[in-house]
């Protein structure tokens, strides 16, 4: 501790506001607090910024968001300052537009630069693919996923010496079903109107085409059992277009008064434990897909896209099930058969799937594992 206190660490993302990447660097911020280091954080504001500090961060208002690369030339400079005066001495990039003033400022510096490559990009053009290759230019590139390791070795030619591998985790202790009150849930079933003894189909994910929202619209019409109730769990982050026309799809499909538009939700524990199914429908894949093991931490159903990073965290028929991307009538006939599982057999998938992820998809395991990269760097 006493070798570390005056010491900081900087992460760089465009902005705090809800995310995976952003929870990701929150839970990484309490552990460089608790490792010793100063925990800094550069990024536009958000509502995000109050859990930096609380995790005993401190956060840098910046507008790292441009992809201009003379203001990402500009910005490197102001965090080359920001590195000097609060001796930071390892930077870690989250996005690519951050990432290109980070690799300047940790040049300039002469620390080491850590990136994690969060998604699978894009990768159409030479424009897209030098915009991309910042997040493998890390003196180690974190990959989220196997999946995403394989696809950055492909991409970016990036050797095993420079890639580590650490799949994103959960809270255990926060995503416990036992740990949720009744009231909680009973809070949410209230504010969404829910009728009493109907199943419920959630999809969490903000509202944007590749997440298979219309996948899964489509797959409710399809279903054997016509009760259910759909919620769609996510922000439409101003995509009013495509808000219209799923619910557009849904009244032409007849099912307009049992898909559910809640937005985003704070109290996501309690939202899960509402569900007796929870579906990724993804159409592209996904690099690591936090919802995935969110759900099975909380021993929900889950049901996912047979593609990206789902195949490392859903074991098919032990922890949930996998389904051919992109079809709504397979879709609907594993929903169907979920639904019609005996209430044993549904605890027992339940217990295998929170076994499975705290075993390895912990915070504490990406924690870990993080850090361990940083000591590589600074020794």
């Amino acid at each position: 501790m006493s070798n570390t206190q005056h010491m900081g660490i900087l992460q760089v993302l465009p902005r705090l506001d809800t995310g995976g990447v952003e929870q990701v660097v929150i839970e990484l911020t309490a552990a460089v607090s608790r490792a010793g280091y100063r925990a800094l954080v550069a990024s536009a504001p958000g509502k995000l910024v109050p859990f930096v500090e609380r995790a005993g961060g401190a956060h840098v208002p910046m507008d790292l968001a441009s992809k201009n690369f003379l203001r990402m030339a500009w910005n490197g400079d102001q965090l080359a300052r920001l590195i000097r005066a609060q001796r930071v001495v390892l930077v870690h990039a989250h996005s690519r537009a951050p990432a290109f003033a980070a690799r300047s400022a940790a040049r300039q510096g002469k620390i080491p630069l850590v990136t994690t490559y969060h998604g699978a990009y894009s990768d159409s053009g030479a424009f897209k693919r030098r915009y991309n290759s910042i997040m493998a230019a890390g003196d180690r590139v974190i990959a989220v996923s196997n999946f995403i390791a394989d696809l950055v070795r492909a991409r970016h030619n990036v050797s095993d010496d420079r890639l580590r591998v650490v799949p994103g985790g959960v809270d255990p202790s926060r995503f416990d079903p036992d740990a949720i009150n009744n009231g909680r849930v009973e809070q949410l079933a209230r504010c969404w109107r829910l009728p009493d003894g109907v199943p419920t189909i959630m999809l969490p994910a903000r509202l944007t085409s590749w997440k298979g929202q219309e996948v899964m619209i489509r797959a409710l019409a399809s279903m054997r059992h016509r009760d259910p109730v759909l919620l769609l769990v996510g922000s439409a982050q101003g995509r009013e277009t495509y808000v219209k026309m799923l619910t557009e799809l849904a009244r032409k499909l007849n099912i307009a008064g049992r898909v559910l538009f809640t937005g985003d939700v704070i109290d996501m524990p309690a939202a899960y434990k509402l569900a007796d199914v929870v579906v990724n429908a993804s159409t592209d894949p996904e690099a690591f897909g936090r919802t995935i093991v969110e759900a099975q931490a909380m021993r929900r159903m889950v049901i996912v896209a047979d593609h990206g990073a789902a195949r490392e965290t859903v074991r098919d028929g032990q922890t949930g099930w996998r389904v051919k991307p992109g079809d709504p009538d397979a879709l609907a006939t594993v929903i169907d058969s979920a639904l019609d599982l005996p209430v044993d057999t549904r605890i027992a998938l339940g217990i295998a799937a929170r076994t499975y992820v705290s075993e390895y998809y912990s915070t504490f395991a990406m924690q870990a594992g993080t850090l361990a990269v940083y000591q590589e760097l600074l020794g």
